[in-house]
């Protein structure tokens, strides 16, 4: 796991630690020193806490303009032991829909187990963004399924071309573009 590194193609148009409207501004990572364990598993020093011993995540981009973020997650999103939900709404999205993002792109594909509770984060969490979206890209197959035993469909958008989308060959721009007007078609 330690050589899974979160995205780094578009660190030269949006870093979250020298973001003052970032929940992890002045955030330190080493690129030297493996300290952050999943289940006795190293992860790459670049992923950033959120405060949870088994998901970790990355702010891979924020558009203020277009109310905008990109995540990307690794490890086991526990709600049920963890609370993770808990953790990433109290810890990371408050503070980024205080700043006024209303539209965020879940990168899953390194999230490996979903392990459910109740729903009641995910429904505050979507009630919160009102009018934009909440769009879970790439997960795996098996988190998709127990995440909709759990009713987290609901408020996050899977499915379609959303669970196979190549989202590392877009500018991250044209990547909300491109989830904006997949979830438009849906929702419109």
């Amino acid at each position: 796991m330690h050589t899974l590194e979160p995205h780094y193609a578009w660190l030269d148009q949006y870093q979250a630690n020298e973001d003052p409207r970032s929940p992890l501004f002045e955030a330190e990572n080493s690129l030297d020193s493996y300290v952050n364990t999943i289940y006795g598993y190293y992860i790459h020093p670049q992923w950033d806490s959120l405060d949870s011993e088994t998901l970790y995540l990355k702010i891979l981009f924020v558009d203020y303009e277009a109310e905008a973020a990109i995540l990307e997650f690794i490890g086991e999103w526990n709600d049920a032991i963890e609370n993770d939900v808990m953790l990433l709404k109290r810890n990371i999205i408050d503070l980024m829909t205080h700043e006024g993002i209303r539209k965020f792109v879940l990168i899953g594909e390194n999230v490996f187990n979903f392990h459910g509770s109740d729903d009641s984060y995910y429904e505050e969490w979507f009630e919160d963004v009102e009018d934009g979206w909440i769009a879970a890209v790439n997960f795996q197959e098996h988190v998709i399924r127990e995440m909709r035993q759990y009713n987290v469909d609901s408020y996050l958008n899977f499915g379609g071309q959303l669970d196979d989308l190549p989202w590392r060959t877009y500018a991250p721009r044209k990547l909300f573009e491109v989830v904006d007007n997949l979830l438009q078609r849906r929702l419109g």
